[in-house]
């Protein structure tokens, strides 16, 4: 067989059922191994919507979307996405194509070291030099991809070696396993709960990751001890939850109305860094802190755990909860959620156009269920769906807070409806956000991922024209024009609607959520709600950049 085939028989090995991207002239050996298989090549309109689509698909199934291109061009496009999976930890496999192995010494037609232009975003990242290699090099590299915490890799296959004849079979692909929680590490952390005074969770997106949710909410009910999220924690607990208290890392005030400002122990579950940077919620690092995730803590002066519990985070919570007694029940300290139950409740019946962003995400809430799927782009939307947008379970809200993806939203429908094909999904997206990849409506008419996509249409960039406002009293380099969004969802052969009345809103998604198509609506929002917030709140902090 040739390099090419039998690089496909190892992804067909590690169970990969889609692949996204776009054709080329140095990956046509590939694409023609890729006829023969059952993988099924998902033709995108740009790069960079192929590898934001491998990147949710990736957090949602937890096994590594792949994306493709072809070497030069093809190949930058990708790297947007591919650091959102890096910083986000998605696991991601990327593959490009490069020219023949005697072109790579000299300037070279559309040769550039891709190698190279990875290294700063991938886990790990090999080049095909030789074709028996080719075994060794896929299973490294998915399993790079898929071992906490998860990430993106890259293979890079020169056009000459992938036609080159070989032999080989796939290697066996063994499930990632972590140890169990040390005895010491369990009882030091018993302790430091059983004599804490106001004990709190911090639950991060490691426990979304581990499928660790339910040994959560049951470690909570044991033990008595309440648990805020961040933005990619949500869900974890569920908004109902007693003990829940919310989403943090939107406000400066966050910490205090969550109730982290008053805890003295803070058990941090699957939480990472790079998402609520911990300065946040230990201003001045005196909180004690227990750690426990499937890696040992990263160094930051207002994090130095005084245990770290390694481990399965599923297996830690459990032996935990047999360590501490239960607590009486904690203060009515949901000062947060109050907040956002009173802030759904200002303007959830306002008829006032633009819409209030209260009354879209009450209404939204209203029409959709507990099992169907919201995926947020990024802009001032986010900050309104991460604070008002209550979940019952994880992945409920999909929230790109690592690289935070202005773009991620369409092509995170689409690869959302691939991998959860029974769950209904709706895209919110800003006007900004949303034509970054408005090209992946096609892609999703193609394949009928009929998914809903919501814009928040006001003409500008609003997360910085809300921060230049708030620092400078004035406004730069954030305003622009739109297209007729109903208009041109139609002209992509889909559905389109334009909000026009307040009331129109909730039935108009319901009917497009009825649809077997994709479709679009487009919503007039009143952003001056934005300072409102802000003055109940505090300053809206460094989480989101556009």
């Amino acid at each position: 067989m040739r390099t090419a085939d039998l690089l496909v028989r190892c992804l067909e090995a590690e169970g990969v059922e889609y692949i996204f991207g776009i054709p080329g002239e140095e990956i046509l050996t590939l694409l023609d191994a890729l006829a023969d298989s059952g993988i099924t090549f998902v033709p995108t309109r740009h790069e960079q919507g192929a590898a934001l689509m491998a990147d949710v698909y990736g957090r949602l199934t937890g096994r590594a979307g792949v994306c493709l291109s072809t070497l030069g061009p093809g190949a930058t496009n990708l790297p947007t996405g591919i650091a959102d999976a890096y910083l986000d930890h998605a696991p991601l496999v990327a593959i490009t194509g490069q020219v023949s192995l005697r072109r790579m010494h000299k300037e070279s037609h559309q040769y550039v070291d891709t190698q190279a232009l990875f290294a700063p975003i991938t886990k790990w990242q090999a080049r095909v030099l030789l074709p028996e290699i080719v075994p060794e090099v896929v299973r490294k590299a998915f399993k790079r991809a898929q071992a906490e915490k998860p990430g993106a890799t890259h293979i890079e296959l020169p056009e000459d070696v992938a036609a080159e004849e070989t032999e080989g079979a796939p290697l066996h692909a063994a499930a990632e396993t972590y140890p169990r929680p040390g005895a010491e590490e369990l009882r030091g952390a018993a302790a430091l709960l059983c004599d804490a005074r106001r004990p709190m969770i911090l639950a991060g997106n490691g426990v979304v990751r581990r499928r660790a949710s339910d040994a959560l909410r049951a470690f909570a009910a044991r033990s008595g001890i309440p648990a805020a999220n961040t933005f990619m924690g949500k869900g974890v607990m569920g908004a109902a939850n007693p003990l829940a208290r919310l989403t943090i890392g939107l406000q400066n005030r966050d910490y205090e109305l969550c109730g982290l400002a008053g805890a003295d122990v803070v058990l941090a579950v699957g939480y990472d860094l790079v998402e609520l940077s911990p300065r946040l919620w230990n201003p001045d690092g005196g909180k004690r802190i227990i750690h426990v995730d499937t890696l040992p803590a990263e160094v930051d002066d207002r994090y130095q755990p005084e245990v770290e519990i390694v481990s399965e985070i599923g297996d830690a919570l459990a032996a935990l909860a047999d360590l501490c007694p239960p607590r009486a029940a904690p203060a009515d300290e949901s000062h947060l959620k109050r907040l956002v139950v009173a802030e759904l409740d200002l303007h959830a019946a306002d008829d006032a156009m633009p819409m209030k962003p209260q009354r879209i995400i009450a209404d939204m809430r209203r029409v959709l269920g507990p099992e169907d799927t919201v995926i947020s782009d990024v802009g001032a939307h986010k900050l309104w769906l991460a604070r008002l947008f209550l979940v019952e379970r994880p992945n409920g809200i999909i929230i790109s807070n690592g690289f935070a993806t202005m773009g991620i939203g369409v092509p995170g429908g689409v690869a959302a409806k691939l991998a959860e094909p029974g769950r209904r999904a709706v895209v919110v997206t800003g006007d900004g956000g949303f034509l970054m990849n408005v090209q992946e409506l096609e892609t999703a008419r193609r394949l009928k991922t009929n998914f809903v996509t919501v814009i928040w249409v006001d003409g500008h960039y609003g997360v910085i024209r809300w921060k230049q406002e708030r620092q400078f009293g004035r406004t730069f380099g954030v305003e622009f024009g739109n297209p007729d969004f109903a208009a041109l969802a139609r002209s992509f052969g889909i559905a389109g609607f334009e909000v026009e009345r307040a009331g129109d809103f909730a039935p108009t998604l319901a009917r497009a959520l009825s649809l077997d198509e994709p479709s679009v609506i487009a919503v007039p929002v009143d952003y001056r709600e934005n300072r409102r917030l802000t003055e109940t709140l505090g300053e809206a902090e460094g989480v989101v950049y556009r």
